[in-house]
């Protein structure tokens, strides 16, 4: 019996975790080895991506509920997230990233032979300038599971933020460099990025989101867990051109996805991802120890 009372009590320890440490498995934080492939342990930064609500709360609405949903179940934060990624690839750049703060209301309908659209009131954050406006978003599911959800949004305020100066900038010193940049492991261990790497860490946040989006489902919820690496090509292109290994958390089946991705980018034209695969799943990659 006093055995059973203790793994009991592990168990409800590892899913609370520290009062004071959010874990999560997405973004601007992570627990990684220095090994590529290794499973990471992430940290939230909830001022980044916006908190999660607990994996408890999921059996308390139905996925596909109908009409009014509440804004803390994952009905509704699930369509919401995919608002964030759709920002990010429209919108988002070294000096310009969004993320999920709240939502306020969200309603989902069935529509005809098309799929489920989600009517939804969030506030969305642009994470460098700590900017936040509540927002007007509809995402539309398609029944067709190899389709791409469907993303309209509406937030004017956030879309004012100029960073032309700072992208420009950036670019031609990219573009002038001596050779060509490479980075791993960003964030690091401990959660640390060098300062130098974390537009680096925000292109690769922005590249992921085109994956995120196009694989998101009513059944999913992605977030970014680590670049592993990346590094720029040569190109003769007025585009900067780079390699990403990219680690994301798909928080339902709890799997780590590994992705490879090929993508440029210029003020002008922005983000543009040109190839996309999924790496096979390492069975063999050592699970970094629990650092909390």
């Amino acid at each position: 019996m006093s055995l059973r009372i203790i793994v009991v009590l592990a168990v409800l320890t590892g899913v609370a975790g520290s009062p004071g440490v959010t874990i999560r498995p997405e973004a601007d934080s992570a627990n990684m080895t220095a090994h590529p492939n290794s499973v990471p342990e992430v940290l939230e930064a909830t001022e980044i991506f916006g908190q999660e609500v607990p994996v408890e709360e999921e059996a308390e609405e139905d996925v596909m509920a109908t009409g009014e949903l509440n804004p803390n179940h994952y009905p509704a934060r699930r369509a919401a997230k995919v608002v964030q990624h759709y920002l990010n690839t429209r919108y988002g750049s070294p000096f310009r990233l969004f993320g999920l703060h709240n939502v306020h209301s969200g309603n989902a309908e069935d529509v005809a032979d098309s799929g489920r659209k989600y009517q939804l009131e969030i506030s969305v954050q642009e994470i460098i300038s700590n900017t936040t406006e509540k927002c007007s978003a509809e995402v539309l599911f398609p029944r067709e599971q190899q389709r791409s959800p469907q993303v309209q949004a509406l937030c004017e305020e956030l879309l004012k933020i100029n960073t032309k100066a700072q992208e420009e900038a950036l670019f031609l010193k990219y573009k002038m460099n001596q050779s060509l940049l490479s980075a791993q492991n960003l964030p690091d261990s401990y959660g640390h990025i060098e300062p130098d790497n974390k537009p680096l860490w925000h292109l690769g946040i922005v590249a992921s989101s085109f994956v995120m989006l196009n694989e998101s489902t009513e059944n999913t919820l992605y977030n970014m867990a680590q670049v592993a690496n990346i590094t720029q090509l040569a190109t003769e292109s007025e585009q900067l051109k780079f390699d990403c290994h990219t680690l994301l958390h798909e928080m339902v089946s709890q799997e780590i996805v590994h992705w490879k991705l090929l993508f440029t980018w210029s003020p002008p034209e922005g983000v543009k991802v040109l190839q996309m695969e999924q790496l096979p799943h390492c069975h063999d990659c050592e699970k970094p120890p629990n650092t909390n």
